[in-house]
């Protein structure tokens, strides 16, 4: 795991811990399949970890194999390759060609003996299976309905064979596909083929939620063995968290992430003096010394409420100005709204075009939205207009720590320290750039040396812990950790990513899910909105079986995410498992199998 991996140019601890929660879940995704009966039902709450890591190849995967196609696109022909000709079962029917069934008459067949319809029925479905094999799919279609109307039990394969078939047709009929295959699985709940020919017809009928749930059962009761039917539910997992991502960010009032998400934010720049106010200020110029006030009190509401009225109000004097539309982009940018943010931004550096700070938060926006090039482009302005600015640096060694460039974002940490040792996080990311070159002995000289020179702050004993953890001394990270939580207590409020770290070590260390809990449980007492303590909680409850519980934690994280990437992804958790309540729901007996599947992937 990567402790201090940053999220933006600015170091967000919170995006960090996050990250390192879904590394941990991926690392050690066969954590997730619990050995206990009641809890062996993990093993399929864990598909999504499972399918994401787990390495697909193309080409030929036995079962339900189908050539790729654009998922969910209307009039697209979903192909089913294999068939009716390669049946799962072998048929309870006894196939007879002696007689032309053809040629009987309904009232003659109804007339027979039960053995003998059956032996009708079965020669209908072989004459449907050569029909199909030459891909004459109506005709096939029309010997599987008379297999079903002759037959006095009809089998669910009939149905299963009569739906491949409606696949193939030009256009395919999904509506029919999933009536029929309603009707094979009334037969045979776990008839897989039956599964995956409805979940391809409802993905076909742009029902996702409907084909997830059959695609994850078609997953469980295959044992994931079917690498077709595991890159479907993948597929689908995506798209209905994208649609949906969508949908509530178009939807939703902008809102302030956490608190302990915004000041991280705003910690990641060195303190500076706020502009004086003009001898005779405005009443804008009065609300904007108010906003900076409750800036500086770190009362984000405040602030947000007081500077949109200031700019409303009107602000005299130019570098009032600009750092009105600084601090409204800030926070714009830190409540997803990223083209308002950068507006802000951008006006704001109109006004005064040497405001670096706004020049380096400008980087960030560009970074939030993949563009490398326009970030260093930004440095660059900056360090022309003032290159003893050591945030500037700081915030460059972020990008390209962020770009795996650790060797040059070292320099950069180094170039920003020279300029002003006092500055904590630029000592941190040195020695995390370090880690990341393998310099581990020179990374701990620097962390002890940061410990020595910051008595008074947590920041390097958290992350300390967190490269002591990433290297199994545990002990060592707990007591980092411990003494993180000590420190933070003289703030009000504290940050609580020290107590979320210290239940991570906790599980890693001893596997103590309550005590990893208890800390997880303590951290969203102070601050309710910590998006790592509720990851964290999520993906133990996972581990315990609680379902019902992690999924309400993945429906909270969802709530919480700032960004569409960050909500894509946690909706992605959250269909996940709540697919597999459904499943639970639906086979109630698979506890005892699922045990025995998690037993064979942990082994």
């Amino acid at each position: 795991m990567a402790p201090l991996t940053p999220t933006t140019s600015a170091e967000i601890p919170a995006g960090t811990i996050v990250g390192r929660v879904q590394e941990f879940v991926s690392e050690h995704k066969k954590a997730i399949l619990i050995t206990t009966a009641a809890a062996a039902v993990a093993a399929g709450i864990a598909y999504a970890q499972y399918v994401s890591a787990k390495s697909l190849k193309d080409g030929d995967s036995g079962e339900g194999k189908k050539k790729k196609k654009k998922s969910g696109s209307k009039g697209k022909k979903k192909s089913d390759s294999d068939g009716p000709i390669l049946e799962e079962r072998k048929p309870k029917v006894e196939e007879s060609d002696d007689v032309d069934y053809d040629n009987l008459s309904a009232e003659q067949i109804f007339a027979l003996s039960e053995e003998e319809r059956t032996k009708v029925a079965g020669s209908f479905k072989s004459k449907g299976n050569a029909a199909y094999q030459a891909k004459n799919f109506s005709e096939a279609a029309e010997l599987y309905t008379k297999a079903i109307q002759v037959s006095p039990k009809p089998e669910p394969v009939f149905y299963s064979n009569r739906a491949a078939c409606y696949i193939n047709m030009n256009p395919p009929k999904h509506d029919l596909v999933v009536q029929d295959c309603d009707e094979a699985l009334k037969l045979d709940s776990k008839y897989i083929k039956a599964l995956n020919r409805r979940a391809v017809a409802l993905e076909g009928l742009d029902r996702y939620q409907e084909a997830l749930r059959d695609y994850t059962a078609a997953t469980i009761l295959d044992k994931f063995q079917n690498q077709a039917t595991a890159t479907a539910v993948e597929r689908v997992l995506k798209i209905l968290a994208a649609r949906r991502a969508k949908e509530i960010v178009e939807n939703r009032e902008p809102k302030l992430p956490s608190y302990t998400f915004i000041s991280a934010y705003f910690a990641a720049f060195r303190q500076r003096a706020h502009p004086a106010l003009p001898d005779e200020p405005s009443t804008g110029d009065q609300t904007l010394h108010l906003a900076l006030q409750a800036l500086d009190a770190a009362d984000y509401p405040h602030a947000v409420t007081f500077v949109n009225e200031a700019i409303d109000q009107g602000i005299s004097w130019d570098l009032g100005r600009a750092e009105a539309f600084n601090l409204r982009g800030t926070f714009k940018f830190l409540m997803g709204e990223v083209a308002d943010a950068k507006a802000d931004l951008d006006e704001s550096v109109r006004i005064v075009p040497g405001f670096t700070q706004s020049l380096v938060k400008i980087a960030s926006v560009y970074m939030e939205q993949g563009d490398p090039k326009a970030a260093f482009e930004c440095f660059d302005q900056a360090i022309e207009a003032n290159p003893s600015d050591p945030d500037i640096y700081y915030h460059r060694g972020q990008v390209l720590f962020i770009m795996n460039e650790f060797e040059e974002a070292a320099q950069n940490y180094e170039k920003s320290t020279e300029l002003d040792d006092q500055f904590v996080f630029s000592h941190i990311q040195y020695a995390v750039a370090q880690y990341k070159l393998s310099q581990t002995a020179k990374s701990m000289a620097t962390f002890r040396k940061t410990l020595k020179n910051f008595p008074a702050r947590s920041e390097p004993y958290n992350y300390y812990g967190e490269l002591l953890l990433d290297q199994q001394r545990f002990e060592d990270a707990v007591e980092k950790f411990e003494k993180a939580i000590e420190l933070e207590k003289a703030k009000t409020p504290p940050n609580v990513l020290p107590l979320v770290n210290k239940g991570l070590a906790l599980y890693q260390w001893k596997q103590d899910i309550g005590a990893a809990e208890r800390c997880c449980r303590e951290a969203l007492q102070i601050d309710n909105e910590c998006e790592a303590a509720v990851a964290t909680l999520a993906q133990l409850n996972l581990q315990q079986s609680k379902i019902g519980d992690a999924a309400k934690m993945f429906e909270r994280h969802a709530e919480l995410a700032r960004t569409e990437p960050e909500l894509i992804n946690a909706l992605t958790y959250q269909y996940a498992t709540t697919s597999q309540v459904e499943f639970l729901t639906n086979y109630p007996d698979m506890a005892a199998q699922l045990n025995l599947i998690a037993q064979s992937m942990m082994g």
